[in-house]
């Protein structure tokens, strides 16, 4: 019986390791090594394009392009405004692909800003504008922002990233923001007023998702922003959509003005009447209102119930409480037995002075006041006339933005060591796409295989090759049969039959140790855990079985407990 259960259990942990070996090392038919999967090098990626492709990955490149900022913030504290936060090409803390590196904000509750410019000018003409980046909140956020500002025209030079600071002119703001509770996903863009040449900052509707785990889970995200000629826009976190719409209907305040505004000079005249109800001044209060009738009044038709103990106080002291040992009359007062209920009152409906209760008065009207009627005055809610509106224009091309000369972060942050990875601006969605694949999609695909358990790997094996159900089903027999094998397949027929008859045996079990002619042979016990784990070690001598002491196996994992002797 033992090598059945030995050789089936044997032969489904070959199965299992089959599946786990098959999932691990098959991907559509081929066999890559683990080793090879794990590799990476800097992307490259070429074409006109591309207006900018940073991967973070060559240090002595990004001190030679990318400038810190020397300025200081506007509006705030002498003590605060500098941009001192310190910026650093660091692995990630949790490494996934080797040799891959990153920008990060090494510290906390500081203004930081760091720009570089773009390898050309993006003109807003015929073709979208595509903004890609990463981010890994490496220590969760808190409170602080981790988007980017693509600047506009005007910041030309090294000379002039030197002076980015909050108030440098931006085109596009775009990425993720939280303080509290309020999670953000900024997209905002400066619209230029045609009419007067006014920039007025126009900010996306809020995403459809919740975006709650990417400011918690420490993974690096991909974001996306894609806005078109026609005037479409298409926000992607981790190639999934989040956020689309219309640069002319969803933003606020819209793009353009309305065609009519309230007239500013017009007032509501004086006999405006708005009120929709008056009080009838004809109504008169009745002769017989009683405002003075109280709202209750004592029940006439209360008798006091039979039995009631007029006599009797509802509470008496204590007459087993004794004063304390050490009460001090001159410091504690007068000492007076606690009270307790009357024991006389118990059996009685009620003791003490006996009063009729309340009802409500029927006579009680309360204050009376007049009726209200409808207004014969009434003109209805005033509103001012509307005119043109003199700021009104119509632009349906919101789309040519200033063009934007170079990108950057201006930020402050209450949490450190935010990474920023692999950035793109590009006028090609492919371009961005292929970019993606060459860096976010080998992170996403190491971390599942990281995270994925040899159960996840199994299912997704039997997934792909249908067989394995079949395995599975044949396996699970295999041991339902076993148990029941090994639970009743060891008792004969005889044994069976006399069960059912209750006659004695031949050679009865209960029978004590050297009685009949069963005593050499002992009873065979009901199979326990320990059967099911395989034949015990049997004592060299009969000295050593004597001494040895029973062992409770169900309890095997908090040591050996003595067994109590069984009564008989």
């Amino acid at each position: 019986m033992a090598r059945h259960s030995i050789f089936i259990l044997s032969a489904l942990l070959v199965l299992v390791g089959t599946v786990k070996a098959d999932s691990e090392n098959t991907d559509d038919g081929v066999t890559v090594e683990t080793e090879e999967e794990d590799q990476y090098s800097s992307p490259q990626i070429s074409g006109k394009g591309v207006y900018l492709a940073e991967h973070f990955d060559n240090e002595n490149a990004f001190k030679k392009q990318w400038v810190k900022s020397e300025a200081k913030k506007q509006g705030v504290d002498e003590n605060i405004a500098k941009y001192d936060g310190k910026w650093e090409i660091q692995a990630p803390s949790r490494k996934i692909l080797k040799n891959d590196l990153g920008l990060v904000l090494t510290t906390e509750a500081k203004h930081a800003a760091i720009s570089t410019l773009l390898d050309k000018p993006f003109e807003f003409t015929d073709k979208p504008l595509i903004v890609q980046y990463e981010v890994t909140m490496q220590e969760g956020q808190n409170c602080g922002g981790a988007y980017i500002k693509l600047l506009s025209r005007g910041t030309n030079t090294k000379a002039d990233l030197r002076k980015f600071h909050d108030q440098t002119p931006y085109t596009v703001m775009f990425g993720p923001d939280k303080c509290g509770n309020d999670n953000k996903l900024h997209f905002i863009f400066r619209h230029k007023n045609p009419k007067n040449g006014t920039i007025e900052e126009k900010h996306s509707k809020k995403p459809t998702q919740r975006l709650e785990d990417i400011y918690k889970d420490k993974e690096p995200h991909l974001y996306t922003l894609v806005v078109r000629p026609d005037n479409t826009f298409t926000i992607l976190i981790d190639n999934k959509e989040v956020n689309s719409g219309s640069l002319l209907e969803d933003f606020t305040p819209p793009v353009n003005p309305p065609e009519e505004i309230d007239d500013p000079n017009d007032k509501k005249p004086d006999d405006w009447d708005e009120r929709e109800k008056i009080i009838d001044p004809t109504a008169t209060k009745p002769d017989d209102w009683d405002e003075d009738a109280p709202a209750q009044i004592v029940d006439p038709n209360a008798v006091k119930p039979d039995g009631w103990l007029d006599d009797e106080p509802e509470m008496i002291p204590d007459p087993d409480a004794k004063k304390p040992s050490d009460w001090d009359e001159e410091m504690d007062g007068e000492w007076e037995a606690p009270l307790i209920d009357n024991p006389a009152c118990a059996a009685a409906p009620g003791c003490g002075s006996w009063t009729p209760p309340t009802i409500p008065n029927p006579n009680y009207k309360g204050i009376w006041r007049a009726p209200l009627i409808p207004n014969p005055n009434y003109k209805g809610k005033w509103t001012p006339r509307r005119i043109p509106n003199p700021n009104y224009f119509k632009d349906d091309h919101p789309f040519r933005m200033t063009p934007i000369h170079a990108v950057g972060f201006e930020l402050w942050s209450m949490s450190p060591l935010l990474l920023f990875d692999n950035l793109i601006v590009t006028d090609d969605e492919a371009l961005a796409e292929q970019w993606a694949q060459q860096t976010f999609v080998l992170k996403r695909a190491k971390i599942s295989r990281d995270s994925d358990s040899v159960v996840e790997r199994a299912l997704k094996f039997a997934g792909d090759n249908p067989w394995v159900y079949a395995v599975v089903i044949i396996g699970s027999f295999l041991v339902v049969g076993l148990f029941a094998y090994l639970c009743c397949g060891g008792k004969s027929d005889s044994d069976a039959d006399i069960k059912k008859t209750d006659a004695v045996m031949e050679d009865d079990p209960h029978q004590s140790e050297g009685e009949g002619e069963g005593a050499e042979e002992e009873p065979q016990e009901k199979a326990s855990k320990a059967d099911l784990e395989g034949p015990e070690t049997q004592p060299d001598s009969a000295t050593e079985a004597e001494t040895t002491p029973l062992v409770d196996t169900e309890g095997a994992g908090d040591g050996q407990r003595k067994r109590k002797p069984r009564k008989e």
